[in-house]
């Protein structure tokens, strides 16, 4: 079972979070986002628009449920995979970190730049709508929320591991 499972928007910070988390703890780090897309050998962005939305929950409903079960470390998920019922089933009996943002902070990150596939019309209304779709998942898998507004990964690594009450190596 993994130590810990990060979940939150795009651009929150869940890799570069996730990476200082598992070094912290002394455990390994693994992202299921990346684990798609060497799977898959292309962009999360191509499956998107070569087999549509369904096809990648689809192949990342996998990824999440393998991830799991198979690492030990820290786990980060994509943005989008507490959207899945079977997902938010799989992650209860697990410590998971909701990392969140507002959408201006989520401006500074990301730019909310066209290459998010869910992004790409409207990004700061498409934003708040797809925080409006998640926000209650996202907190409904949730052991602890750690804002990371205005704060360095340092700064949120430490909240995290706080809000978990985890020791460090």
């Amino acid at each position: 079972m993994p130590a810990v499972v990060l979940v939150g928007p795009m651009g929150v910070g869940k890799s570069t979070v996730g990476r200082l988390l598992a070094e912290r703890l002394g455990v390994g780090y693994r992202d299921t986002d990346e684990d798609i897309v060497a799977a898959q050998g292309r962009a999360i962005a191509e499956i998107f628009v070569d087999e549509g939305e369904a096809a990648f929950r689809a192949i990342e409903k996998a990824a999440v449920r393998a991830a799991l079960t198979e690492h030990q470390g820290v786990v980060a998920l994509g943005g989008g995979a507490v959207m899945d019922a079977d997902t938010r089933a799989l992650l209860a009996g697990h410590q998971v970190v909701y990392l969140s943002m507002d959408v201006e902070e989520a401006v500074k990150r990301t730019g909310l730049n066209v290459a998010r596939p869910l992004l790409a019309v409207n990004p700061r209304k498409q934003w708040r709508e797809l925080m409006e779709a998640r926000r209650h998942l996202y907190e409904e898998v949730a052991t602890a929320v750690v804002a990371t507004d205005g704060r360095t990964p340092e700064e949120v690594t430490q909240a995290a591991l706080d809000a978990l009450e985890l020791k460090q190596v």
